[in-house]
Parts: C-alpha cells; sequence; structure tokens
C-alpha cells in the first residue's frame, strides 16, 4: 500500500465518521475507498465493516447526553440486535451476494423516502404517542431485528434506514432517534468485529489506517448532529439516504 492509498484512507475516514454519526451511509464512502486500494470486493465488505467500529463508538460517546432515559429501552433491544447482526454476517459469508445486491437499493431509498414523508405516514399507521405500549414494543423489535440483519450483511445506510423507522414508532425528538440510532450501529458493528475477525479475509493494514480517522469523525459528526435543528437533520439524512439509494442501485445494475 502506497503513501496515497493511506491518505485515501485517511481522508475517507474522517468523512465516513462524520457522515455515520450524523446520518449514516459512510460506508458507501470507505467501502469504494478499500476497492480503490487493489482489495477483492469481499475483502473490502469485511475489512470496512470493522474499520468503522471505533467511529460508532464515538459517536455514542458524543451523542450521551441525548441516550439519557433511554437505558431501559436500549437494554430491551440489544439482544435482538445481536441476533440480528449475527444472522446478516453468517447470510454474508455463506450465500451468494447478488439477490442481496438488488434490494439493498431499495430499502435504502424507501428508508429515505419514509422519513421525507413521516408526518404523511404517521397519519395512516398513526402517531407514536396513540399507539398501545404492547404495539409500539412489538415494532420496535421488528425494526431492531431486521436493520441488524441488514447491518451484519452489508450496513451501507444503516443509519438512515434505523432513523427513519424508528421515528415511525417513537414519540422522541430527532436527535434522541439518532442517538439511539449510534447505540444499534455500534452494537452491530461490534457483532461484525468479533464474526468477520475470526472467519473473513480481513486486511489489517488498511484497518489500522481507517479506524482511528473514523473515530475523530465519528466523534465530531456526533457533536454536530446535536446543535443541528431537527429540520435540518432530517433533511441532511433525506438526502444522504437518497444519494446513496442512487448509488447503490447504479452500482447493481451495472
Amino acid at each position: 500500500m502506497d503513501f496515497a492509498h493511506i491518505l485515501l484512507l485517511v481522508v475517507a475516514g474522517l468523512a465516513a465518521g462524520g457522515m455515520n454519526a450524523i446520518a449514516g451511509g459512510g460506508s458507501l464512502i470507505t467501502f469504494p475507498s478499500l476497492i480503490a486500494t487493489g482489495l477483492p470486493s469481499v475483502a473490502a465488505n469485511v475489512t470496512n465493516s470493522i474499520s468503522v467500529f471505533p467511529g460508532y463508538v464515538s459517536s455514542v460517546a458524543g451523542s450521551r447526553a441525548d441516550l439519557a432515559g433511554q437505558r431501559s429501552r436500549v437494554l430491551g433491544i440489544l439482544p435482538t440486535c445481536v441476533l440480528g447482526s449475527a444472522g446478516g454476517c453468517a447470510l454474508l459469508l455463506l450465500t451468494p451476494a447478488r439477490a442481496f445486491e438488488l434490494i439493498v437499493p431499495f430499502l435504502v431509498l424507501a428508508a429515505a423516502a419514509t422519513l421525507a414523508f413521516q408526518d404523511r405516514l404517521r397519519g395512516l399507521v398513526g402517531h407514536p404517542r396513540h399507539m398501545s405500549s404492547r404495539r409500539a414494543a412489538v415494532s420496535l423489535q421488528i425494526v431492531v431485528f431486521v436493520g441488524a440483519v441488514y447491518g451484519g450483511y452489508f450496513g451501507a445506510a444503516l443509519g438512515v434506514m434505523y432513523v427513519a423507522a424508528l421515528a415511525l414508532i417513537l414519540d422522541e425528538p430527532l436527535n434522541r432517534i439518532n442517538a439511539l440510532k449510534n447505540v444499534l450501529s455500534a452494537a452491530v458493528g461490534l457483532v461484525t468485529v468479533l464474526i468477520f475477525a475470526f472467519f473473513a479475509p480481513v486486511d489489517w493494514l488498511a484497518v489500522l489506517i481507517l479506524a482511528p480517522a473514523t473515530v475523530v469523525g465519528g466523534y465530531a459528526g456526533a457533536r454536530l448532529a446535536r446543535r443541528l435543528p431537527s429540520r435540518v437533520l432530517r433533511a441532511i439524512i433525506v438526502a444522504f439516504g437518497t444519494a446513496i439509494g442512487l448509488l447503490l442501485l447504479y452500482r447493481a445494475f451495472t
């Protein structure tokens, strides 16, 4: 790996860490960067999953003030998140990727559209404050599990998808939902680290370059996200999600 590749990965790590903390989708920066250094796609995918994990942890640290009062909620969904993540990792390592690659762009675009038209959709499915506690609890577990499976498999735009879905079922400000998203992303990341480190072709030199950069970018991005009004934060997430979905769609059919 030459100096140009190292510089590329450092810049990509900083940008991706900040993007993951604010909206999600940072893997669409780091994954192509790893490909550009010459790694095969599967090796780039698993290397990327391990590399961005420290950035997720720093995002949690940066948004910890918005996690106040959510302890019981977090503890209730973490087992579901871990189980779904492990299932997603198994899908990546044991099955062909083509079918899922074709589905992923539509999932990402649907997530962005869900967040963009959140108020109208709430009119159809009901505002969170009008949901029964049982319905809200079941819906939360389903959203966490499905997102974790996706995150274990590939994970690009996981944050966009989580924020969009959680905003429909939780009666919380968007910055608190974003903080919860950071915790779930970190949990998914931890599972992928533990599984891929033992069973996948990880490029550890690339990890050593990318990971510290994602930490810096993740903490800075989380601090910035706390200061953004909900309307601005929502617009950024929708824009990122739409761009990422279109990029994935282009890649899937070319």
